[in-house]
């Protein structure tokens, strides 16, 4: 049996590259990661897609703050945005327990997402909606009593398409989107059923921090959405999408396989970094050295070459006022 609906969208060279390239990566995490290291990594890059995915609808919580809240502590914050880190760590949790193609599923999943802090969740909406940016309406959802119908399609048409799941799950998320099936939480929603689909098709999906890059893009992913409604099908979203998915995944590659070439010595130097900005003086100072050859050839030089630390007058490498931070690739370092 085939659905008899197809969203459209079109396959296009560069949508068939990407998820080459992305397939291509995808083995390289796989390889990378030790069986060991896995929990780990789980844990952390949920948090930060946790973090990222409510800083899109404007949570204020800082990263710290929703590991506190996530390790079970008490925080200094707003209830609501404590309790969409709660929602949302345990929907994400919850994940290996649901199917993509199960409307029930998907109905649960945004009960667990927004308990507490709507009266509706996991129900869909019975009021027209439209989403505004300013003062103009950038987009009319379909009416309220189509929407149990057209996500019953989208739905079945997941269950049957032979479409790649890289794709089916850019095309399910755009659709989601574009039918705005609940009054609140369509976004998060959209992000973690991605992820689940994603993660059917291969587990790196299960912990990949996608939402940290949508984040860093997020002008760009909400003017995509609005020319894909103008143009009638999901094609731009898809390709956009893909290129998300693939900068985050060769993020976590670098950073893993700069992690596995790090020495003790320069592990030690980007903790005395941390968030500083120190001058060669003070590190050697905090790490107890007192041979300045000993240290540039052990500790900085190597630091500076694997770009997990930058100068903070670059134009002059060895001015006297010069100063040393870490770069994102090195805090990413610090967080495997």
């Amino acid at each position: 049996m085939t659905s008899s609906y197809s969203p459209p969208y079109t396959i296009t060279p560069t949508i068939l590259s990407l998820v080459a390239e992305i397939a291509g990566e995808t083995g390289r995490i796989g390889a990378l990661a030790s069986p060991g290291n896995v929990p780990k990594l789980r844990r952390e890059n949920r948090i930060r897609t946790i973090h990222a995915s409510l800083a899109i609808e404007n949570n204020t919580l800082s990263l710290e703050q929703v590991t506190a809240v996530i390790s079970g502590k008490r925080v200094l914050g707003q209830a609501r945005e404590i309790q969409e880190v709660q929602n949302a760590f345990a929907a994400y949790e919850a994940l290996p327990l649901w199917h993509p193609s199960s409307l029930k599923d998907l109905l649960s999943a945004h009960r667990l997402m927004l308990r507490g802090l709507v009266d509706d969740a996991g129900k869909f909406r019975t009021r027209a909606v439209g989403i505004a940016k300013g003062k103009s309406i950038v987009h009319v959802a379909p009416p309220a009593d189509r929407v149990h119908g057209l996500m019953k399609d989208l739905l079945r048409w997941l269950r049957h398409t032979d479409a790649h799941p890289l794709i089916a799950g850019c095309v399910f998320h755009y659709e989601l989107e574009f039918v705005h099936p609940f009054a609140d939480g369509n976004g998060r929603i959209g992000r973690l059923w991605q992820t689940l689909i994603l993660s059917h098709w291969n587990q790196v999906f299960a912990f990949l921090p996608v939402e940290t890059v949508i984040r860093n893009q997020q002008t760009e992913y909400y003017k995509i959405l609005a020319t894909c409604d103008k143009a009638g099908n999901s094609t731009a979203f898809i390709e956009f999408l893909l290129a998300t998915l693939l900068s985050s995944l060769r993020e976590a590659v670098g950073t893993d396989q700069v992690a596995d070439q790090v020495t003790d010595q320069v592990e030690s130097l980007l903790h005395t970094l941390g968030d500083e900005t120190l001058t060669a003086l003070e590190c050697m100072k905090h790490l107890k050295l007192s041979h300045r050859p000993t240290f540039r050839a052990n500790y900085l030089t190597p630091a500076l070459n694997a770009g997990l630390i930058t100068y903070t007058i670059p134009e002059k490498p060895r001015s006297r006022l010069q100063k040393y931070r870490l770069t994102q690739k090195g805090r990413s370092c610090l967080q495997t």
